[in-house]
């Protein structure tokens, strides 16, 4: 299962703000109703491709759907299908080399918000002394110190997202739910950094980084609901 390191890298720009914690008023309400009231684009192009079942992706011929997350492009849509999302940070994901790809909903994020999102796998990691970005680890729970004690990464400000809880299907078993999948991770940082460091009113500017994410997550849901009825 992708996962997220529990100490997130915070861009330096906020050191003299706020820091971005899921301790904000609406924290609580969002732990018991996870991923509600989202501003979303339309999934209609997700349930037609679906219905036309997985296909090859043209660079590297594996059977996929919506996106191939090997060769990071799109499969039966196109861009034009889907949102494209503008970030106020550029984003890099630092991926476990054992990492499942097919598992990861980091790839989530590179294809929604090509231009703001670098994935790497470790141990390759870019140099952050001039350019500080916000640093997520993409790896399963019991990867993760490895990379997060990587001494390239020990001078960037941690920030613990601790409130919200995952809607994530592949729980890890022996976690707590408040452990959340990279693209959550994401999403609620992104939240928190808008509100508290570009100090803004929320208003769904991020919503659609889930928008793979949530149609999944309604997916899932559905087939385990129609199995208890069989």
């Amino acid at each position: 299962m992708s996962s997220l390191d529990h100490d997130q890298h915070l861009h330096p720009s906020c050191r003299d703000k706020t820091t971005v914690t899921s301790d904000s008023s609406d924290a609580h309400e969002l732990a018991k109703q996870p991923l509600q009231g989202l501003k979303l684009a339309s999934h209609a192009v997700l349930e037609e491709a679906q219905q036309k079942g997985r296909l090859k992706c043209s660079k590297c011929g594996g059977s996929r759907m919506f996106f191939c997350y090997t060769c990071c492009s799109l499969v039966g849509v196109t861009p034009q299908d889907i949102p494209l999302i503008k970030l106020p940070v550029k984003i890099d994901i630092i991926k476990h080399p054992n990492e499942t790809d097919g598992k990861s909903t980091a790839i989530h994020a590179k294809i929604l918000a090509p231009s703001d999102v670098n994935i790497y796998t470790y141990p390759c990691i870019p140099d952050y002394e001039n350019e500080k970005r916000v640093v997520f680890i993409d790896s399963t729970w019991n990867q993760t110190n490895k990379i997060s004690t990587d001494e390239r990464l020990q001078d960037l400000l941690q920030v613990e997202l601790k409130m919200r809880k995952t809607c994530f299907w592949r729980h890890q078993k022996g976690k707590p739910d408040t452990y959340l999948a990279t693209i959550e991770a994401i999403y609620y940082f992104l939240k928190d950094f808008h509100e508290h460091c570009l100090a803004q009113e929320y208003n769904g500017e991020y919503d659609n980084i889930l928008f793979f994410y949530s149609y999944l997550r309604s997916v899932v849901s559905k087939a385990k609901t129609s199995a208890q009825k069989c």
